[in-house]
């Protein structure tokens, strides 16, 4: 309905509300005169007022001078009032006038108007008000027959009869005006009635598909949903006890905040990658792999989901591919980078709609293999996307132009039997580096290697240096933040299918080896039960890190407190693989997990977050500790060993 048409309408209820109030004022107004007296009463008082009009227009008739001139008038006191109110009749503007010169005693009457005093304003307090005509009378003028009175009656009888036909004829008019105006409210409601009759089937249809519809519904259900998800007690009454509802152990403990799913696009799906929001610390997002049986819809998924809408993610984007490795761009709050099982990189931006805005080639000037590792690293001036594949290709981007990449890099090994290829299957730069990496294979060795020829090393693979440690796969390599009074950014951990988790001291960059060197790992843990798929240091406590495993469990290690068994283990969800972890960036007291069964679960971890100010003096002895020999699983070999001997024992 057009903006006009629902002025009309409006402008019709307006003035049908209208003749509706003044035909309620007219019932009103008659029930109130109805009331007030009789019907006879109603007549006599129509009556006397003709009457009165009547008298005005010609003066008395013929029974007042009757009344005047009958024998009543000899007895006392009564001549006297018929005087009175004959004066009081006359003197509604008629003047007699008698002459007695005659034998014919004839009486002239004169129509004269009534004198009405022109009010001026004076400054005056006082106003003579014009004084009343007196009229004097003598007997002459008292026995006097009227002559007319024929022609007097039958004037005041047409004028009693005119004024009773323009009553009739106001009457009739004031009804035909009523039905009129009962007409068109009929007319009016039929017309309301018409406009807001009922759609049909395929009017709401229309409706419900049109676009401006749908981003309607969208937006406000979000706004409602993200209302009634606070968990905040409006209600609760601060005079009433002191308990907190937690144990003793609260500080000690991880707590569930919430897990997100959605049946639509979770199911038969795995979470393949987590990140969360550099700008907005309540958004995190997963990538998920394809629904083997759900063949209409994309391959690949990565919803975004926000802390304050647990039932539906915020933003939900597509690709023809799974989607094996996801992140949100640290310099624009609104482009999430994705890589693919293809080879593709994906951009998304959460101002446009599902599809990607930017996406490269499937060419091989890129990656032609999986993507399961990306990061992004510069400044906010000056910065690139760095993905690897399977293949041992590394590529930079700049963001805003996907279709080539900046820079090629092909690791390869010659000490590989078969293939110089370097499978990677994770990467990592330790913070304030953008040239020197890391990366994990699938073989279970750790390579480092440069973007660019630098002092003492080339481009490429550095073939001598080998982080030889795992029996297994890496899934997983994070160096140790760059935060605090002590630089601890030389070290870094890793994990993988062979149930362990391995801490490292990476070899300076400025002695490289001349000959093959395998580098042994500082200490191993061999708590999990399971295949470790990912671990993750704390941003913000220097000594705690966390893991997950193939059995669903979370498990979270203080070195300053205990380097054999973890300080918090916890199960997450049914049992299901954990596949990812990634604490928040604020201040990482949540760490978002993806599993393998579709669902995001996010965890605090309390005030095993905030860190003393001993802590990294306190690390500082344990990892001086475990590189003497003192802290146990300390002697890990070239081969492996300490891998081997840990996996077998159970």
């Amino acid at each position: 309905m057009s903006d006009r048409r629902r002025a009309e309408i409006e402008a019709k209820r307006a003035k049908l509300a209208e003749l509706k109030k003044a035909k309620e004022l007219r019932k009103q107004q008659e029930l109130e005169r109805r009331a007030q007296g009789s019907p006879s009463s109603s007549i006599a008082v129509a009556q006397r007022d003709v009457d009165d009009l009547v008298s005005v227009l010609i003066g008395p008739s013929r029974r007042t001078a009757d009344l005047v001139d009958s024998p009543s008038s000899s007895i006392p006191g009564r001549a006297s009032r018929q005087s009175d109110v004959a004066s009081d009749r006359l003197s509604y503007g008629t003047t007699v006038v008698t002459s007695n010169g005659g034998t014919d005693h004839v009486m002239d009457r004169e129509m004269t108007p009534r004198m009405i005093p022109d009010l001026i304003d004076m400054e005056q307090e006082l106003f003579e008000l014009p004084q009343k005509e007196r009229v004097i009378y003598n007997k002459e003028v008292q026995t006097m027959a009227f002559d007319d009175e024929s022609s007097t009656a039958p004037a005041e009888e047409e004028i009693r009869q005119r004024v009773l036909r323009e009553r009739e004829a106001a009457e009739a008019e004031r009804a035909q005006r009523e039905k009129e105006l009962e007409e068109e409210s009929v007319q009016l409601d039929k017309e309301i009635e018409a406009e807001i009759r009922e759609m049909t089937d395929e009017e709401k249809a229309s409706v419900f598909s049109a676009p401006e519809f749908l981003d309607f519904v969208e937006h406000s259900t979000k706004i409602i949903q993200r209302a009634l998800n606070d968990n905040y007690d409006y209600v609760r009454d601060y005079t009433i006890g002191t308990e907190t509802g937690a144990d003793d152990s609260e500080g000690r403990r991880v707590k569930r905040l919430c897990e997100f799913y959605d049946e639509r696009y979770g199911k038969n799906r795995s979470i393949t990658d987590v990140d969360w929001s550099p700008k907005y610390p309540e958004l995190s997002c997963a990538s998920y792999n394809k629904n083997p049986a759900a063949l209409n819809e994309p391959d690949g998924i990565v919803a975004v989901w926000n802390m304050h809408l647990l039932e539906r993610p915020e933003f939900v984007f597509h690709s023809q591919s799974d989607v094996l490795s996801v992140t949100f761009s640290p310099f624009h709050s609104n482009l999430i980078f994705g890589g693919t099982y293809s080879g593709q990189i994906l951009l998304w931006d959460t101002r446009s709609k599902h599809l990607p805005v930017l996406k490269t080639p499937l060419s091989a000037a890129g990656h032609t293999h999986p993507v399961y590792a990306m990061q992004m690293v510069g400044t906010q001036n000056a910065h690139n996307l760095i993905t690897s594949s399977t293949d041992g290709t590394v590529c930079s981007w700049l963001v805003d132009m996907l279709a080539q990449p900046q820079e090629t890099l092909e690791l390869v090994h010659a000490g590989h039997n078969k293939t110089g290829e370097v499978a990677i299957t994770t990467l990592n730069f330790p913070d304030n580096e953008t040239t020197t990496f890391w990366v994990g294979t699938e073989e279970g060795n750790v390579y480092q290697a440069n973007r660019y020829d630098r002092a003492g090393a080339k481009a490429g693979l550095n073939q001598y240096d080998v982080y030889k440690g795992h029996s297994g796969p890496v899934m997983g390599l994070h160096f140790h933040p760059l935060h605090g009074p002590v630089d601890f950014s030389d070290l870094f951990l890793t994990c993988s299918v062979d149930w362990t988790v391995k801490l490292w001291r990476s070899k300076s960059l400025a002695k490289p080896s001349t000959t093959t060197n395998h580098v042994a790992p500082l200490y191993s843990f061999d708590e999990a039960d399971d295949y470790v798929y990912d671990v993750k240091w704390h941003p913000a406590h220097p000594a705690v890190f966390g893991s997950v495993d193939g059995s669903g469990k979370f498990d979270l290690w203080n070195l300053n407190s205990d380097t054999e068994v973890p300080v918090v283990s916890t199960t997450v969800g049914q049992g299901r693989a954990i596949n990812k972890l990634q604490w928040d960036h604020k201040d990482g007291r949540r760490a978002a997990l993806g599993g393998s069964d579709g669902k995001l679960y996010v965890y605090d971890i309390g005030d095993m977050a905030l860190p003393r100010e001993t802590e990294w003096t306190d690390l500082q002895r344990t990892i001086a500790g475990m590189a003497g020999g003192g802290g146990g699983h300390t002697n890990g070999t070239a081969d492996g060993g300490d891998a081997v001997r840990s996996l077998n024992g159970r």
